[in-house]
């Protein structure tokens, strides 16, 4: 497990070090992050939705029942039928207790969705911010870019030099080879510096 954890935590730091050195791809992952969030939310408020839908249709069938039970108790009174008066008062009871709790979980699912809603509010808000921002990011390095350029085309390293293509290709391709061996010794003593601890 050891080597398991190193290894990740060798690759969020990597991972965090590339972030830093290239900004504008960690505003792109937090802008995708937030564009997740806001449909997660849509989903829970849609959710939201339709259970209140369901916990008020449930309560209107209570408040019927309850309607139908208060009659039948009135009736039982009126035809000196004590022995049905007291079953018809103690279902009208527990239906009123079943409307009550379920008018309580309505009130819930509201307060619920109108948190959920301004949670909504706040990661689209956010959101839009960091557009604006990796809008203004990408804009300032095309600047950046722009001025890098060489006023004069013809005057770049590559374009004056003589035509052997294939001996520089094997010269930079080897130089490649021995950057890429160099990095990948260095990850490892690194790594194993790492498991050592």
């Amino acid at each position: 497990m050891g080597l398991f954890e190193d290894f990740s935590n060798f690759f969020e730091t990597r991972l965090d070090e590339f972030l830093k050195d290239n900004p504008h791809l960690e505003l792109q992952a937090l802008e995708e992050q937030l564009r997740e969030q806001e449909e997660d939310t849509l989903r829970l408020i849609a959710e939201l939705n339709r259970e209140e839908k369901k916990l008020q249709t449930q309560i209107l069938e209570v408040a019927q029942d309850i309607q139908k039970w208060h009659e039948r108790v009135q009736k039982a009174q009126a035809a000196n039928r004590l022995d049905l008066v007291a079953e018809a008062q103690e279902r009208e009871a527990a239906l009123l207790r079943q409307g009550n709790q379920l008018w309580g979980q309505m009130q819930g699912v509201k307060e619920r969705i109108q948190k959920s809603k301004e949670l909504y509010y706040q990661v689209q808000q956010r959101h839009k911010e960091v557009k604006v921002k990796a809008a203004e990011l990408q804009a300032n390095r095309a600047k950046a870019k722009a001025k890098q350029k060489p006023q004069n085309p013809w005057e770049t390293q590559g374009w004056n030099q003589s035509k052997s293509s294939d001996s520089s290709n094997s010269s930079n391709d080897s130089l490649e080879a021995k950057f890429k061996q160099w990095e990948t010794d260095e990850e490892l003593e690194q790594l194993k510096r790492n498991m050592k601890r």
